[in-house]
């Protein structure tokens, strides 16, 4: 078990003081097991960027689990990835392939979740814990509250808002029980843009009035799930036209004529989303774990802003050109080659909606 192995490494620690404190001192508080000198270990390890305020810290029964949970987690990482091979006699993987540790946490709870990154330190030592990183997050507040709102009542609220948005919109159409699953993922697109589009370290104010939320508001995530649905049923109606004989299969990109691209928003497609889109994923994707300090930070803001930019920009062009034209062949090259670009247009979506977690829809 691992919280009497935790409690052997704690009565063992040079850090840590149970019984034999010093004459004239009160005895420990009922339910401490110890006291450990953290201030003397960040010294010692010469660490940056914790708190200077760090001190002693009275050791529990539930710190210990709290503790265990974390080891845990890295069993877990290590049974995932094979890579990291574990060494004989160690629970844990080799230093060179060990899974790296971010402690992804609240302003208002840095100061003890940096306690027990140290403690984890001094009970357990090993590459998996000198990796430890914390994510801090900001606040999430609600404008004009009634009273406290909770995370599942927040969610509740948002996805009837988000239903009764819809049948304003489709009618009964979303009262459809096919309906469900797109209402679960309106719901969740709009959650993490208003969560994610805003930089972690940053306040978040939410407004849950009812007004809030619309499926036509060109800032949210039902926004851009809705441009990504839009691109699927282009591809599906054209898919179903090629079946009916209508249209020729599209070619292979190298029998395309790409000089029938004359439009700005074809090449505004191109230069400011499909050929940076690489980049902005790595700087969104990749933490910075190497740096010095404790805290690192995720663009999370990134890829929710590069998307909602990038579906403001497709419908307009989508909403002024029109893409599967009169089947005359003269008119083919055409439309193989604006086919070919919202192809990779519709790839680069799906590749965004992936880092936050989000399924294409198919369809709204």
């Amino acid at each position: 078990d691992a919280v009497p192995a935790l409690k052997r490494a704690l009565a063992q620690s040079p850090y840590a003081a149970a019984g034999e404190r010093g004459p004239g001192a009160a005895a420990l508080p009922e339910g401490v097991l110890a006291e450990v000198d953290l201030k003397s270990f960040v010294e010692r390890q010469r660490l940056e960027g914790y708190d200077p305020n760090l001190d002693v810290l009275l050791v529990t029964e539930e710190k210990l689990r709290c503790l265990a949970e974390l080891q845990q987690a890295v069993l877990q990482c290590a049974v995932s990835n094979p890579a990291a091979a574990t060494p004989p006699g160690s629970r844990f993987p080799a230093g060179g392939s060990c899974c790296h540790v971010v402690h992804v946490v609240s302003c208002e709870e840095e100061f003890q979740q940096q306690q027990m990154d140290l403690l984890w330190r001094i009970l357990d030592p090993g590459a998996h814990t000198a990796l430890q990183k914390h994510l801090v997050c900001g606040p999430v507040k609600v404008a004009k509250p009634s009273s406290p709102v909770g995370a599942d009542q927040y969610f509740q609220l948002r996805k009837r808002q988000m239903y009764e948005a819809s049948v304003m919109k489709y009618g009964e159409l979303a009262q459809d029980e096919a309906w469900t699953e797109v209402i679960d993922v309106l719901t969740a697109a709009a959650i993490r843009f208003e969560m994610l589009s805003t930089a972690h370290r940053s306040q978040i104010v939410l407004d849950l009035e009812d007004s809030s939320i619309s499926t036509k508001g060109t800032k949210s995530g039902a926004f851009v799930m809705y441009n990504c649905a839009r691109l699927a049923t282009l591809f599906d109606t054209y898919q179903r036209a090629v079946e009916r004989g209508t249209y020729p299969p599209l070619p292979p990109p190298s029998e395309l004529n790409f000089s029938c691209l004359r439009e700005e928003g074809e090449w505004l497609l191109l230069f400011n989303y499909l050929l940076p889109f690489p980049e902005v994923l790595q700087q969104a994707a990749q933490l910075p774990l190497p740096s010095k300090g404790i805290r690192i930070t995720a663009s999370t803001e990134t890829v929710c802003k590069f998307l909602i930019q990038l579906s403001m920009d497709f419908s307009s062009y989508y909403n002024r050109v029109h893409i599967l034209g009169e089947p005359f062949p003269h008119l083919f090259d055409q439309m193989f080659a604006r086919l070919q670009l919202l192809a990779a247009v519709r790839d680069m979506f799906h590749s965004a909606l992936e880092t936050l977690h989000l399924p294409p829809l198919s369809q709204i």
